[in-house]
């Protein structure tokens, strides 16, 4: 049964600056079976936004104020059946993999200002956060509610 959409959740890859990700590398290391992968029958994101500024669809979603079964992504645990959630390739130094840092490239970051405006404006009653806000992670390496205010949405 559907519940209702209450989180747009935004994710970094935790990949080093510079370095693309496919969703092919998302599908193995979500859902391969340990140790490989993370053993989940589903992605965590259903968009992934490419260091070109390029936006994948990872899982099909009906664009509504509801999260369906089928839609849901393996985002952050205990908010997956009423979130979406979107990543970026990267979020920690190419110097050192352990440390957390904004590295979208202006592509990326042009188009996730796009994407949150609309998403914001089809759906104000969505809060919109940082992985980092629903669990202790870095995730996505950057202050998300600092970042909204920067473009205008206030929450």
């Amino acid at each position: 049964m559907a519940k209702k959409l209450e989180y747009l959740v935004i994710h970094c890859t935790a990949t080093p600056e510079g370095r693309e990700v496919s969703a092919a590398d998302i599908r193995r290391w979500h859902t391969s079976p340990p140790p490989m992968g993370r053993g989940w029958k589903q992605v965590g994101y259903t968009d992934l936004f490419h260091l070109d500024g390029s936006i994948e669809r990872l899982v099909s979603n009906n664009e509504d104020a509801n999260v369906d079964p089928w839609e849901i992504t393996n985002g952050a645990a205990g908010y997956n059946g009423i979130s979406r959630h979107i990543v970026y390739a990267g979020g920690v130094d190419v110097n050192n993999i352990d440390r957390e840092k904004d590295t979208r490239t202006p592509a990326q970051r042009e188009a996730m200002k796009r994407y949150v405006l609309d998403f914001h404006r089809k759906h104000p009653s969505v809060k919109i956060v940082g992985h980092c806000q629903l669990a202790k992670k870095a995730c996505p390496s950057f202050d998300v509610p600092k970042w909204l205010q920067s473009i205008g949405i206030k929450q």
